[in-house]
């Protein structure tokens, strides 16, 4: 039913392991093949593609269903359909930012200094130029494909590149003066299929099976006994997810709890509910949490 298109080069393997973790595994015959399949019938056909492609592809209708940054969509002016932020890797979790740096030592301190004429390097020629043209300035903007931070100050005067902590940028030397965008990775449809009842459905489930992963990393289920009296103190204890749940066991023996908890902080956890009166305690992983 969907053509899916994912993402090739530094956010592939990521992307392979999200699905994975959804039961959408992604099979292909090698790991430099373009096509692949996955094994579920609302999936028709997969192919991996760089990332600044897939925009333009979705919006042409050649496939239903992508992955891709923000940037992307806005360099290329692609008109598709955001179905939401999908924050699965290192390099997705915090937003990229899309700056205009320039030297250091440089007069300028805002893009409102920046005089007509000035040289711009970027990998985003078409968002820098409508950018620019939005703040009055008219610049001339040149392709970059790559080491864009090391064009300046001799080749260009100023540079219009990603960062996530500026480290980079900082190491050649350069300031940020000015954001242009941030970005996450965003699960894109294409509008005409979208509006297909059955293909928005199939879309919709698919994105809870990402998202539900998504929602479960860093969290486990936490399963605990723990009598009458003891009960509250447990509870006091619990940062839940949502309110825990509590039964209580044959015999009026006391009460069975389990709720799901941050696995961050879960060493300290555990002794404190030990100390409270738990027993039986049991970690668990948790694969998805949906709804």
């Amino acid at each position: 039913m969907l053509r899916l298109v994912l993402p090739k080069g530094s956010l592939e393997k990521a992307t392979l392991d999200l699905f994975e973790a959804a039961d959408l595994r992604v099979r292909r015959d090698s790991a430099v093949d373009y096509k692949a399949s996955v094994a579920d019938p609302r999936i028709e056909s997969v192919r991996i593609l760089r990332p600044q492609e897939i925009p333009t592809y979705v919006a042409d209708g050649l496939f239903d269903l992508g992955i891709t940054g923000r940037d992307w969509v806005e360099e290329t002016g692609a008109e598709v359909r955001s179905l939401g932020e999908l924050k699965y890797s290192k390099a997705t979790s915090n937003p990229i930012r899309v700056v205009v740096a320039v030297p250091n030592d440089s007069p300028f301190d805002s893009v409102a200094d920046l005089p007509d004429g000035v040289r711009v390097s970027s990998e985003y020629p078409e968002l820098t130029k409508r950018y620019f043209a939005d703040h009055g300035v008219d610049a001339d903007v040149r392709l970059s494909y790559g080491a864009t931070e090391a064009k300046v100050p001799d080749i260009v005067d100023c540079v219009v590149d990603i960062t996530e902590t500026g480290r980079a940028l900082r190491a050649a030397g350069l300031k940020v003066i000015d954001i242009v965008l941030e970005s996450y990775t965003e699960l894109i449809a294409n509008e005409v299929s979208h509006a297909d009842p059955a293909k928005a459905h199939a879309m919709g489930q698919i994105k809870t099976l990402l998202e539900g992963v998504l929602v479960a990393r860093g969290k486990v289920l936490v399963k605990l006994n723990v009598s009458g009296e003891n009960l509250d103190r447990v509870i006091d204890l619990l940062p839940a997810l949502k309110t825990p749940t509590v039964n209580e066991l044959y015999g009026g023996a006391g009460y069975a709890v389990e709720t799901v908890v941050a696995k961050e902080g879960i060493n300290t956890l555990i002794p404190a509910l030990v100390d409270v009166g738990a027993t039986g305690i049991i970690e668990l992983p948790i694969s998805k949490i949906v709804g």
